[in-house]
């Protein structure tokens, strides 16, 4: 059901909200991989009933609007796409990891989503997780093989080993530096990714909470690996937590937020973080790219990545989780981040 911008369904919105992560993630006799069919309608317009296709420095490619008569599908909180534009992994805060692959039309537009199966969490006896404190997972970085997930409730940052066919136990648990007690129960790791290979860190790990404060109102945040880590924090304003996040080509991090008030509804933004701002006891911030509410095709923005298309375009990929509800949805969005 697509989203009106009525007070009522803003206070079922806001009812949702409160109470996200309490649906049920799936029985844990289902099969180890499950394919899933999905049904995706094209969206061609961001601003709903306009054609412009310019916001700022991001121009809009397309998106999806995604359903599945599968119980199991849906609650999607963080991806990376493992072949540029084509197969992803992600992250379900039911706990559960899914696949797929965007199929694209002779102008790269996304059309369509192919092959998607989804398979439930895994202790390390193998078995199915239930419970939802321990497999809230938020945050999710790729490198090498290697799927690192931020957990909230349960707060922690784990490895694991990235296979489709059979995703099993973390082989590790990583310091992710902030103090335990300053994480709040489901404010947790939002954000997980790679810093820039050539830049300050290295390719080390940066980890973002959603809504952990410090004592100015600032967002925790942390450099958990390379040659500068530590604690830094992510200046918070207007209302918005943060939901995911990945580096730029240039060094800078691109975060997507999130902010609901009964005044004002539901909005999402893009906002682009000085690279030289993200280091040990710094507080990081920087300008606002793009800012949406619900007079465009948005929901609970939850997901992001940045990627180069074949012909050198720098693309912003965002995700929506639905909670569950029928009064939300599961969006693909797709932009062009001009740098110019």
């Amino acid at each position: 059901m697509i989203f009106s911008r009525g007070g009522f369904r803003q206070t079922l919105f806001a009812a949702i909200v409160l109470l996200a992560g309490v649906a049920p993630a799936g029985s844990a006799g289902s099969a180890p991989v499950e394919p899933v069919a999905v049904s995706a309608r094209p969206i061609t317009e961001f601003h709903i009933g306009r054609a412009d296709k310019q916001f700022g420095p991001l121009e809009f490619v397309g998106g999806l609007e995604m359903t599945s008569p599968s119980r199991d599908f849906g609650a999607l909180s963080a991806f990376r796409f493992l072949k540029a534009g084509s197969d992803f992994i992600g992250v379900a805060d039911t706990g559960y990891w899914f696949f797929g692959t965007v199929a694209r039309d002779a102008d790269r537009r996304p059309v369509g989503i192919q092959n998607f199966r989804m398979q439930q969490m895994a202790d390390q006896g193998g078995q199915p997780i239930d419970e939802k404190w321990e497999v809230d997972a938020e945050g999710l970085a790729v490198k090498d093989g290697i799927a690192t997930v931020g957990f909230e409730r349960n707060h922690r940052v784990s490895q694991f080993r990235i296979d489709p066919d059979n995703m099993k136990a973390p082989f590790r648990q990583l310091d992710f530096l902030v103090p335990a007690w300053e994480l709040r129960q489901n404010r947790g790791f939002e954000t997980v990714t790679h810093s820039n290979a050539n830049g300050q860190h290295q390719g080390g790990l940066v980890v973002v909470s959603e809504k952990s404060l410090d004592k100015s109102g600032n967002i925790y945040a942390a450099i958990i690996e390379g040659p500068h880590r530590g604690v830094f924090t992510v200046k918070r304003n207007d209302d918005f937590d943060i939901t995911d996040g990945a580096f730029l080509p240039d060094g800078d991090l691109l975060l997507l937020e999130r902010s609901f008030t009964m005044a004002g509804g539901l909005k999402m933004r893009l906002r682009r973080i000085y690279g030289e701002s993200v280091e040990k006891g710094a507080v990081a911030d920087g300008p606002v790219l793009l800012q949406a509410d619900m007079g465009y095709q948005i929901d609970n923005m939850e997901g992001l990545d940045v990627w180069s298309r074949d012909d050198g375009a720098l693309i912003v990929s965002l995700i929506s989780d639905d909670n569950h509800s029928i009064l939300q949805r599961n969006l693909y969005l797709e932009f062009i981040l001009h740098q110019d």
